[in-house]
């Protein structure tokens, strides 16, 4: 891909207030914000290319050289700054495969990478290569903090370091090198006042330039206006509503040990089952997750009839959509795993994603990490933890490259997005590939110490959409 379009992003000297409230809630373990990717690469990635264009990469996405500065008295979020002792050996790492080179071994290999914390010191992402898998293949493991993307931001900023063609042309000289323009500690304290001053300033201003709308609103419709407010507010209090136990009578322990597993399904046909319902992608996917978790539940003699997920909700709009960071917002709400026509299954899905899209809250998903990161980091983790703990499951949808794509002169067969289950039971997330979707399955064997069993339950209910078309 050509590495000159990631010069259109905007990358902000600070963290968002959405970025910096996931930086701040991981002082419980538990909710660390870790994304883990798996490319099943065909042959091993040229190490020298790979290296280079890496160092490229790194040059010009600011991201990939800063680390994280920030100070427990500021009102102001982290600030990113380049690291000074930014040492790129150090994120990349190569490794050869024991056993049989299985993909399972792949994915027990990137189990402690995971559970691994990120050192707060350095940028917060690291390369593992793979070597000597079955066939001459190899795997490249990619871990990277939530804090600096989402998963949808994270696909673009990916395709910077990924081709079209095994053998590309040249990409000419590298980039400079970027400047360390770090701050003493009283310039940081000042700029952090100054960068306060100036957002509090334009909030003020844009409160006053509403207030005639506003009050002209209230004159010509004032049950209209109490009735929006109420509903603002009432969708308010169910994003912060505390939900410190799982609905599920069976997956209720928790740990901080994950396992991996993964599960491919055809794009297309899953695709075709949504519309039996006028729905979408994402209906079949999380209608067949909800059909895997009724099945896991009927293997241990346990009915259920609802369990509480969390989905992201891209908020990413014509505006934003080039802005580096996270752009969603976490819904939480009980799904009916209960149902077992999987017709009726997806409806109620799509019915209920449609109206969390809807929910007025979701405009205010900045405000309200403003308030929450002024809190002591022990109180909003607190508040987090309250909210967090006690979900069932995480699903994610992710849309990838509809091409073949190559890293360094290996072509990619596959990807596994594996996603933060931030106090949940398990998270599964859907990447797709080409004409595949990769689901990754994040499960906590506290909470599934069959994992076998669980997985072959959500191949069961897979199959069963699938043959609706």
């Amino acid at each position: 891909m050509d590495i000159e379009a990631i010069e259109d992003f905007e990358f902000e000297p600070r963290m968002s207030d959405a970025d910096a409230l996931m930086w701040n809630i991981e002082k419980d373990p538990l909710l660390r914000s870790t994304i883990v990717t798996v490319f099943v690469l065909d042959r091993s990635p040229d190490r020298e290319r790979f290296t280079e264009n890496m160092e490229r990469v790194t040059r010009v996405v600011p991201r990939l050289r800063q680390r994280v500065l920030g100070h427990p008295m500021s009102i102001a979020p982290p600030r990113w700054e380049i690291d000074p002792n930014f040492d790129l050996s150090y994120h990349l790492r190569w490794m050869k495969a024991i056993g049989q080179g299985t993909i399972r071994e792949v994915l027990d290999i990137a189990r402690p990478i995971a559970m691994q914390g990120f050192d707060r010191a350095r940028p917060l992402w690291e390369f593992t290569v793979v070597e000597g898998l079955a066939d001459g293949k190899a795997a490249l493991i990619g871990k990277v903090h939530h804090a600096i993307t989402d998963g949808v931001g994270g696909m673009k900023l990916q395709m910077e370091m990924l081709d079209l063609e095994r053998e590309p042309a040249g990409t000419g000289e590298l980039p400079p090198v970027p400047e360390p323009r770090n701050l003493t500690e009283g310039r940081r304290w000042i700029d952090a006042l100054s960068y306060e001053t100036i957002r509090q300033t334009e909030a003020v201003r844009g409160l006053l330039a509403g207030a005639p709308r506003e009050a002209r609103a209230l004159i010509n419709d004032p049950v209209g206006v109490i009735s929006d407010l109420l509903d603002t507010t009432t969708s308010m209090a169910r994003m912060l509503r505390p939900a410190t136990d799982p609905l599920s009578p069976l997956m209720r322990d928790r740990s901080l040990s994950v396992r991996f597993d993964t599960l491919r399904l055809p794009l297309q046909p899953l695709k075709a089952v949504a519309k039996i319902v006028s729905g979408r992608l994402n209906d079949a996917f999380v209608a067949g997750v909800a059909g895997g978790l009724r099945r896991y539940h009927q293997h241990h003699g346990v009915d259920v009839e609802l369990l509480r997920m969390t989905m992201p909700i891209n908020v990413r709009d014509d505006e934003t959509a080039r802005r580096a960071g996270n752009q969603f917002v976490p819904a939480r709400f009980p799904v009916p795993v209960g149902i077992e026509d999987p017709i009726a299954r997806m409806n109620a899905v799509r019915e209920l994603v449609a109206h969390q899209r809807a929910e007025p809250a979701l405009s205010l998903s900045d405000p309200i990490a403003n308030l929450l990161n002024r809190l002591p980091a022990s109180a909003t983790t607190g508040v987090f933890g309250a909210m967090l703990k006690g979900i069932d499951f995480v699903t994610s949808n992710v849309p990838g490259a509809p091409v073949t794509i190559f890293v360094a002169g290996a072509q990619i067969e596959s990807q596994i997005a594996l996603g933060p289950m931030t106090g949940a039971a398990t998270s599964v997330v859907l990447l797709s590939y080409r004409d595949d979707v990769n689901l990754g399955i994040n499960t906590d064997p506290a909470a599934i110490p069959d994992a076998v069993a669980f997985v072959e339950a959500l191949r069961d209910s897979f199959d069963e959409l699938l043959k609706l078309v």
